[in-house]
């Protein structure tokens, strides 16, 4: 994976309230040095990285965590999903990430007979979906339903909670959790 250290210098620096001359008298570099990194006209060793972040201040870790303000994308492919399932249970989630979002939203399928998992789920949040296709065995606590498609189920996920798909049908389905949780 590439990462624009110059694209990222340059939000930073104005996160900061940093002129390019102010950072480079605080680092103890040139002007044109912060330029040049800003422009990727040359790439900073870790330790001349480190000394102009020391000038901020920021940490090496933080720097390289901090994701740049992009535009946000509002409208994705099927193939620009991103696969976050395994094995016979696939979730599609719309974005790459769900960090800094209040909304997770997936699609998902099962294959005959799949289920989340022999231990029962529970984190933050509440969550809901609708049965596009199939038959899922939904388990909250002590209650169990069987769904089929047009139908819908809604609880606070910190309830236990298992999804099976039942039936000779995968079961596929769109859930919504909030906050981004699973």
């Amino acid at each position: 994976m590439s990462v624009d250290v110059g694209a990222r210098l340059r939000f930073v620096r104005t996160q900061y309230g940093l002129s390019q001359r102010q950072l480079a008298k605080k680092a103890g570099v040139t002007n044109s040095t912060i330029s040049l990194i800003e422009a990727n006209q040359t790439n900073p060793s870790v330790g001349a990285l480190k000394r102009i972040l020391d000038g901020i201040p920021i940490g090496l870790a933080e720097f390289f965590a901090i994701e740049p303000d992009r535009p946000a994308q509002i409208f994705y492919r099927a193939d620009e999903l991103t696969e976050i399932g395994k094995g016979p249970v696939s979730y599609l989630q719309i974005g790459r990430s769900a960090a800094g979002r209040a909304l997770q939203i997936l699609k998902e399928r099962y294959e005959p007979g799949a289920d989340s998992g022999r231990i029962a789920l529970v984190h933050d949040g509440e969550e809901g979906a609708i049965i596009i296709s199939g038959r899922l065995e939904v388990t909250v606590d002590d209650e169990r339903s069987i769904l089929g498609p047009g139908d819908a189920y809604y609880f606070d996920s910190r309830r236990s909670h298992r999804f099976r798909c039942v039936g000779p049908e995968p079961c596929e389905l769109v859930s919504a959790c909030t906050p981004p949780t699973f």
